[in-house]
């Protein structure tokens, strides 16, 4: 009886080493920026929209942003809307800071945001 759990046992113990391995060989460098936000008590749907329509736009005008997604399908506490950029890695996040994408979006995003949450995270 030994022997026919054994041979599973080792099985299952390779399999969690190999997948240990190669998750931690496969893992992306890529920058997740999830940002939740709570709007002005003022801001129209019509604002609202136009910053998610920029934030949709940025990948075409800043070549480090990679992803992007605007429909929260959940949120929790005060913040009502959510948005997250994948960039391609830690220096493209860097220097999106400051750049011409970011002031343009900052034109329709920061005249109606109250506050927000940032998060960055990557491997």
């Amino acid at each position: 009886m030994f022997k026919k759990l054994l041979t599973p046992l080792l099985l299952v113990a390779a399999l969690a080493i190999s997948a240990g391995s190669l998750s931690a060989q496969t893992a992306p460098k890529s920058v997740i920026h999830v940002v939740t936000v709570k709007f002005k008590p003022d801001a129209t749907p019509v604002q609202i929209t136009a910053a998610l329509d920029g934030v949709q736009a940025l990948p075409k005008e800043y070549k480090g942003i990679t992803r992007v997604w605007t429909k929260a399908i959940k949120t929790q506490g005060d913040k009502t809307h959510a948005f997250v950029m994948e960039f391609a890695d830690e220096t493209a996040l860097k220097d999106y800071t400051n750049s011409a994408a970011q002031k343009k979006w900052y034109e329709s995003y920061l005249p109606i945001r109250l506050e927000s949450t940032t998060f960055d995270i990557t491997n």
